[in-house]
């Protein structure tokens, strides 16, 4: 099969060829129709973050396709399916292998591109949110990167769930996309600290929970956000992962609580449990219109390297998809 791949020395994508997938008794082998891009993958790209142990080292953390061939112990699934999910790795191929319990059936309403920007983001969000985050309705959110595939994600499930959120956005574009999928405050982090307009904005109780992508910078106003029993969930660290001092004390007269988190690494029996309670909540919504996949962009996965420095330069809203098959 054809898959994007990376040249040893650049560090360049190019398509080449790969060894097609072989399914396992409880697997499907899935032709890719589309994929989406990730930062996990523009990090990977540049020899940063390795794969899990057995896993193709072939970028793509999720995708949308059409079942090819179904292990003979999976029920279900059947050859012509259209079904999105969650990887570990291998989403800019032609071909890809997932266990079956992992498989999202895809809306008729949805094309291979709204469906290839669902899993990671989508996923993400919810695994934060609701398993890490303790999400309750009332509860207040402060979303960073509010207009990032994860943040649009995020900030949907928040209004579904009867909390509200706050976001920081670099543009006025991206502020008014935020709000307008259902964000009560947008703060441009460029303007100034963001911490007092989030103790103004909740009254000097602070955050209940925040979704953190930049790591160190934002750490003193990150803890200075949070309300009694709030939760610092660090998605990552695109800021840098050193803090200056970190103050025990604060964290116990609070009872604040500091998560990290990474999906990508977690057992695929996570994987499964997360994804089958996220199809449960989130695909009336998908369905009916609540719940949307926000697209910045699509690209022909020919232009996998132009996409990549594309997302390299922060510009966009939403998700950057490849489309591999049309």
């Amino acid at each position: 099969m054809k898959a994007v791949l990376v040249e040893e020395k650049t560090r360049r994508l190019y398509i080449g060829e790969a060894e097609d997938p072989v399914p396992k008794e409880d697997e499907l082998l899935v032709s890719v129709y589309a994929t989406a891009l990730n930062r996990a993958d523009l990090v990977q790209k540049r020899g940063l973050y390795p794969p899990p142990p057995g896993t193709t080292d072939i970028l793509g953390l999720e995708m949308a396709g059409v079942v090819e061939k179904v292990g003979k112990h999976v029920t279900g699934w059947k050859p012509g399916d259209r079904v999105c999910s969650l990887l570990p790795g291998g989403g800019y191929a032609e071909k890809v292998v997932i266990p079956a319990e992992m498989a999202i059936r895809i809306p008729d309403s949805f094309s291979f591109e709204e469906a290839a920007a669902i899993p990671e983001v989508f996923l993400t969000a919810y695994l934060n949110l609701f398993w890490l985050g303790g999400l309750k309705a009332g509860h207040t959110v402060l979303i960073h990167a509010g207009a990032s595939g994860v943040g649009t994600a995020a900030i949907q499930l928040v209004r579904e769930a009867g909390a509200i959120s706050i976001v920081t956005a670099g543009t006025e574009t991206k502020r008014t996309t935020c709000l307008e999928l259902g964000a009560s405050l947008a703060l441009d982090y460029k303007a100034g600290p963001f911490a007092p307009a989030v103790k103004e904005a909740t009254n000097g109780k602070g955050v209940n929970i925040i979704l953190d992508f930049i790591g160190a910078p934002y750490w003193e106003q990150n803890l200075s956000s949070l309300a009694i029993d709030g939760r610092l969930i660090i998605i990552g660290i695109m800021g840098g992962s050193k803090v200056p001092t970190l103050d025990l004390g604060q964290l116990l007269r609070r009872r604040l609580q500091v998560i990290g988190t990474a999906l990508r690494s977690r057992s695929v029996a996570d994987k499964i449990a997360l994804t089958k309670e996220f199809t449960s909540f989130a695909m009336p919504r998908f369905q009916d219109g609540r719940l949307k996949p926000i697209i910045d962009s699509v690209w022909d996965w020919e232009q996998a390297q132009e996409a990549h420095e594309y997302m390299e330069s922060n510009k966009n809203t939403g998700k950057i998809v490849l489309q591999i098959k049309k």
